[in-house]
């Protein structure tokens, strides 16, 4: 047997690689010696990735066909085995919680926690035939803190850090470790998608939020300039390597000023002193 055959390449599945932290990831862990298998849902960002020399194949997480032809076209790849899973994919429904129809936050959630959630329980056989693997979930600041007319967001990365805490527990002893990163503002193309979410979605002229709204879309419409505190995607691609390649890797890891500053006060404010924190924060996109 060939040395190549005997000690395979480490392999990575990643979801959303079109653009920010999932293409930064991808091309980082290829030129790190991971064969990596970047996802996208649109064919024309599968086919960039390919001229862009990475192994790329279209999944779309709010398709549960397009989740198993996946995850069973890297299975006939790679002999059935895969190294680790980083779930990056996902985007943003901005709009009041009064707003969002049953409609709008189940897509939310189809795409940023059932979907995930299925693509991580058809690889975990893989990962325990093995005998071991990596699974990190791409959350957010907004996974454990709440900031006005993010709900659907807010709700979804709620559900995923709560599933993944369960998760994590139940694969104890079983080789497989399971980390959390939770970004706050990186350079993506993240509001751009949120934009047209909004535009599609919400019926801003006949909200109760009507005057908010056009703060809100103005934000997201806006081309200049960033968040405070934004990062570029390499400060969570720095963190998804120590989660796969580290012996004993973190169950949470934070990315941001705003998410370690958040998360200090979360632990010491009473929930109203975190309100008012939370809302002075967004002061600017409402007033």
């Amino acid at each position: 047997m060939s040395d190549a055959r005997a000690n395979p390449p480490r392999s990575l599945l990643i979801t959303g690689c079109s653009s920010g932290i999932g293409h930064a990831a991808a091309h980082a862990m290829a030129a790190r010696g991971w064969r990596v298998f970047a996802t996208a849902r649109a064919e024309a960002d599968v086919a960039r990735l390919r001229k862009e020399g990475l192994e790329a194949l279209p999944l779309d997480l709010a398709s549960s066909a397009s989740i198993v032809a996946a995850v069973e076209s890297v299975g006939e790849q790679t002999g059935g085995r895969l190294t680790a899973l980083f779930n990056n994919g996902a985007y943003g429904q901005p709009g009041a919680v009064e707003d969002l129809t049953r409609d709008v936050l189940r897509a939310q959630l189809e795409t940023n926690l059932l979907g995930t959630h299925e693509l991580t329980t058809l690889v975990l056989p893989m990962m325990r035939a093995q005998g071991h693997g990596r699974i990190v979930q791409n959350s957010s600041v907004l996974g454990f803190a709440a900031l006005p007319y993010r709900g659907a967001y807010v709700c979804s990365k709620f559900a995923l850090e709560g599933l993944t805490d369960v998760l994590r527990q139940e694969l104890t002893g079983s080789g497989i470790h399971v980390s959390l990163i939770q970004p706050g503002p990186i350079t993506s193309r993240f509001r751009e998608n949120a934009h047209r979410a909004f535009l599609a979605n919400i019926d801003a002229q006949h909200s109760a939020h009507a005057d908010t709204y056009r703060k809100v879309e103005a934000r997201l419409a806006s081309t200049e300039g960033k968040a405070s505190f934004t990062l570029g995607p390499e400060a969570v691609v720095a963190k998804l390597i120590h989660a796969l390649e580290h012996h004993r890797p973190k169950p949470r890891y934070a990315v941001t000023l705003p998410t370690h500053l958040f998360a200090a006060l979360k632990r010491v404010l009473s929930t109203r002193g975190l309100d008012r924190v939370l809302l002075g924060s967004t002061r600017d996109e409402r007033e």
